[in-house]
């Protein structure tokens, strides 16, 4: 059954066409992926489906009563909330009544005698348990803490912009909505919480709409595909695998079809040149057709990303770093940290949020200073750095340049790889810059396209050294591969920073991973022989401590005696001891009754009635005990009879 379909939507910016005539249905078991490359209208797309962003002409038709949740790349938060507020600010009575059974307990802990306080509880965790605040508070925690998020009370305003992200992403998914729309859901997310988040969306029952740049989880999560392409819409059947080969065939066909088109054509119109005398009704029609076949048009292959910059000479002599540690606010972030870069090296650096990644490569150039020891820097290495800041950067400082003088900035002309030497506009529209779009002010573009516009700056520095710190975010999955294939020849060092697990086994053979007290650890190979390598240390490590528990247990049991070698006989139960056996077994199903009885009481006192609050609490404990001490008393007895 649909929930989502849109009818005949068009939308236009101007400067560039969104959607010409979009049509298609979002059906509820559909796990949607969405993609195309930067600035083509995915993230609008989103907002017009999430009633954000007018549609230009058609009509999007909701299902009546299905609830549509949106999460966009940058969430709007209150500042003074805390973690556990923000998550339950739109679940009304939920909040109020976790809210108020928080306080309570917290008072309690201080005043126990206090009943008053003991009959508010009461009714709170009644309706609590009425309304299911328990297990939606249980929930939260748990999605927060696999997000990386442990301390509930923490207020919105001292978090980061990645923490808030996962906090809205956290707030998302507790909602529970029918129709789950996501832009960009992994960014800022480290992969242990991606691999959580793969998981938790395959479980997920309503319908996914999302936009990633993750490949791996685009394979894993979704199994249809949409593509955004110049205006038009096309769906495959499958997921993102299944997509790239039905894209490829598809482009073929295209080319083939172009292909026989141009040479009937051709065809055809020496034919023509030949000025058939005769104009008869037969040949009338055929020059009709000619004039038509003339008129038709075919869509290019999509466009792509041409990266393809001059190289720079690299001497032996890289980066050099020599013990260099750094510390904030009391927190090593990295110690005693030592490493000589090579020309060939292909570096992936990995590590939760704040571990100091991004701390390290500004030590690398020179935007922060270690506590101590020092980088070296060869004398003929230009550093290009990738800052995975630098939408904000462009928007903060550049907001109103326009997109041609920004690149001209950096040259009026580009050496590319064939040696030959084009203007910065027609570099941009190998990075799929057009001409219009090269007039227009920064802030018109797309994060996608600032991203990518900052890139091009970057190589048109023609660098040596390449430091991309998070390049995945907000990148379409087109120039990622086109930018993969790059590296694979770029001739220079390349130190990758990321969570993306599908960029660095095809960008990196080897991962520098942050560990605990700053300690940098390295490892052989790309992303997915160091995940090969943890589990063979961790399956090591669990084989080492069972060994030496068991060791343990050997070296506690007692030295055997002789005496000792029969094992001794049990002894039996006297006459009065079995019959205490066959009086228990009624005497504890007795005492849960009258457990249950109590809880039930407890629940449905009327509010102020504290004495009676305080006595049954008082029979529960009580009937508690009781049943605990007949219990042990039982399993004695029955390991004497058995």
């Amino acid at each position: 059954m649909s929930v989502i379909t849109l009818q005949s939507v068009k939308k236009d910016f101007g400067i560039k066409e969104i959607l010409k005539d979009a049509n298609f249905s979002l059906d509820t078991t559909d796990k949607v992926g969405l993609i195309g490359t930067n600035g083509s209208g995915k993230s609008t797309l989103l907002k017009m489906i999430a009633g954000l962003e007018p549609v230009d002409s058609g009509q999007i038709l909701v299902n009546s009563g299905s609830k549509v949740i949106y999460l966009p790349q940058q969430p709007d938060l209150d500042e003074n909330r805390t973690v556990l507020e923000q998550i339950f600010a739109d679940s009304g009575e939920h909040m109020a009544l976790v809210r108020e059974y928080e306080e309570l307990s917290d008072k309690l802990a201080h005043y126990p005698e206090d009943s008053q306080l003991m009959s508010r509880l009461s009714a709170v965790m009644q309706k609590m348990d009425a309304t299911g605040s328990w297990e939606l508070e249980t929930n939260a925690k748990i999605i927060l803490t696999k997000l990386g998020i442990s301390d509930f009370d923490t207020v919105i305003g001292t978090l980061s912009g990645g923490y808030r992200k996962r906090i809205a992403l956290a707030t998302a998914l507790l909602s529970e909505p029918d129709v789950l729309l996501m832009d960009e859901p992994t960014n800022h997310l480290d992969a242990l919480s991606v691999e959580w988040l793969q998981s938790y969306l395959n479980r997920y029952r309503g319908a996914l709409f999302l936009i990633t740049h993750d490949r791996y989880f685009l394979d894993r999560v979704t199994n249809r595909i949409i593509e955004i392409d110049r205006g038009d819409i096309y769906t495959y059947s499958g997921n993102y695998s299944y997509y790239l080969e039905k894209k490829a065939l598809a482009e073929e066909s295209a080319v083939s079809s172009q292909r026989k088109h141009q040479g009937v054509l051709r065809r055809e119109l020496e034919w023509l040149k030949r000025g058939p005398k005769a104009r008869s009704t037969k040949q009338k029609a055929r020059i009709e057709r000619i004039q038509a076949m003339r008129q038709t048009e075919f869509k290019q292959a999509q466009g792509k990303v041409d990266i393809s910059t001059a190289s720079r000479r690299i001497g032996k002599k890289v980066i050099e770093i020599n013990n260099i540690s750094k510390a904030y606010n009391g927190r090593t972030l990295i110690k005693d940290f030592t490493y000589e870069f090579s020309p060939e090296d292909r570096i992936g650096i990995i590590g939760g949020n704040g571990a100091g990644k991004s701390t390290l490569m500004d030590m690398i150039t020179g935007r922060v200073q270690p506590d101590s020891g020092n980088v070296d820097i060869g004398s003929t290495i230009h550093i290009g750095y990738f800052d995975q800041h630098s939408e904000e950067l462009l928007t903060a400082l550049n907001e109103n340049q326009r997109v041609i003088d920004y690149i001209k900035e950096e040259g009026e002309f580009v050496q590319i790889a064939d040696g030959t030497k084009i203007t910065a506009s027609q570099m941009l529209e190998r990075f799929l810059f057009p001409g219009n779009q090269q007039y227009a002010p920064i802030h018109k573009l797309s994060g996608g396209e600032k991203r990518r516009l900052f890139l091009l700056r970057v190589l048109m520095s023609v660098p040596n050294v390449l430091i991309l710190d998070e390049p995945t975010n907000d990148l379409d999955v087109q120039t990622l591969a086109v930018l993969e294939d790059y590296l694979e020849d770029f001739s220079g060092s390349v130190i990758v920073v990321s969570h993306d697990r599908y960029f660095l086994d095809r960008t990196v053979d080897t991962i520098f991973a942050f560990e605990e007290g700053g300690i940098m650890r390295q490892y052989p190979g790309n992303y997915s022989v160091y995940l090969d390598y943890k589990k063979a240390e961790e399956a090591a490590q669990q084989e080492a401590a069972n060994k030496e528990k068991s060791n343990k247990v050997e070296a506690e049991k007692p030295a055997s005696k002789p005496q000792d070698s029969e094992p001794k006989k049990r002894r039996r139960m006297s006459n009065w001891e079995r019959k205490e056996f066959e009086q228990l077994e009624g005497k504890i199903a007795q005492l849960e009754d009258e457990k249950s009885e109590a809880e039930k009481a407890l629940l449905n006192v009327s509010p102020g009635n504290y004495s009676q609050v305080q006595k049954l609490y008082e029979q529960v404990e009580a009937l508690k005990q009781a049943i605990d001490t007949a219990t042990e008393r039982w399993l004695e007895l029955a390991e004497m009879d058995s």
